[in-house]
């Protein structure tokens, strides 16, 4: 039985245009949680992006997984997601579930997930890590993954970036990744052989302190205050985010950072007094992901809250635009 030290990492794509011409091959990029699956002996287990077992999590996921493969083992990357009334990818859809250790059935009943796989690392017990791309989609296809809680996606080799930033604008999706027809699967490499483009510039944070809010949010938090790591590794300042909450959000997460409070900032440098005002400092290990306009001057621009990231640690966590 695979354990997460087992487990491979997945392979990551760089942030950049998506580029145009023969020799690529386009997926749209799924706004959900990312997740290896491993089937070994009939049993299913998935795994998050830092090597979390997550099974319990999405139980409803593990038995279509391994039914689907009919016996066989295999080892699979892929994307977690949830979907809205519409039948689009929604990550705050997606938040309900990610933290919940046990959900309940009604809690699964409203907000279902299917696992999306566009990847093969193994089958019967061999690495296919060293196959081009195309060849690892056509294993893929070959196993014939489909079903209410499991879906493959589609690839596309006959059209650019534009046409597929296009097509993913005008379904309302989060953009799109192009990949080379040639390109291996390198666990844990963010790989320039694999590019992405979101539509909405987005980014990770991590939370180094909090504003009380005010008014009917006077029991949560008003903003949270955002850092990340420099070319030197130095925890760095990056702006406030005080939208994007539910009023219900706002108390869980003043609640949550109740308990790493500190007495002093952890940034290596005194952040602008005006932006942390009465601010509350707490321990650097809570990741939020945010969407902004722009981020200039070491600043985040318009930025708006999207959820917590537990598959991802503050370690991981660079300036905007370089991840």
């Amino acid at each position: 039985m695979p354990s997460s030290s087992t487990v491979p990492s997945p392979m990551l794509a760089t942030l950049g245009q998506l580029p145009g011409g023969a020799g690529w091959a386009f997926e749209m990029k799924w706004d959900g949680q990312r997740a290896i699956a491993t089937v070994d002996n009939g049993v299913s287990r998935l795994f998050s992006r830092n090597g979390n077992d997550i099974t319990a999590t999405f139980p409803e996921l593990a038995g279509p997984i391994s039914d689907a493969l009919g016996g066989r083992e295999a080892i699979l990357d892929g994307e977690i997601v949830a979907l809205d009334a519409s039948g689009r990818p929604s990550f705050s859809l997606l938040q309900r579930r990610m933290h919940v250790l046990s959900p309940t059935t009604r809690l699964r009943n409203e907000v279902p997930v299917t696992y999306y796989v566009f990847d093969v690392l193994a089958l019967d017990g061999k690495s296919t890590t060293a196959l081009p791309y195309l060849r690892r989609r056509t294993e893929l296809a070959d196993l014939e993954l489909s079903g209410p809680r499991l879906q493959v996606p589609p690839y596309w080799t006959d059209v650019d970036g534009e046409e597929m930033l296009d097509l993913a604008r005008r379904h309302h999706l989060e953009g799109a990744v192009a990949k080379r027809v040639d390109s291996t699967y390198q666990p844990g490499r963010r790989s320039p052989a694999w590019i992405k483009q979101p539509l909405r510039a987005n980014t990770e944070g991590i939370i180094v302190g909090w504003v009380d809010g005010t008014g009917a949010a006077h029991d949560g938090i008003g903003s949270l205050l955002l850092a990340a790591y420099d070319d030197d590794r130095r925890l760095v300042y990056i702006g406030h985010v005080g939208t994007g909450f539910t009023t219900a959000t706002r108390k869980s997460l003043r609640e949550q950072l109740a308990a790493l409070e500190r007495p002093t900032s952890p940034l290596a440098s005194t952040p602008p007094a005006r932006e942390t005002k009465d601010a509350r400092w707490v321990e650097p290990q809570l990741v939020g992901d945010v969407e902004y306009r722009e981020y200039t001057s070491g600043r985040l621009r318009h930025p708006s809250w999207k959820g917590l990231r537990d598959d991802k640690t503050p370690s991981e966590v660079d300036l905007p635009g370089r991840h």
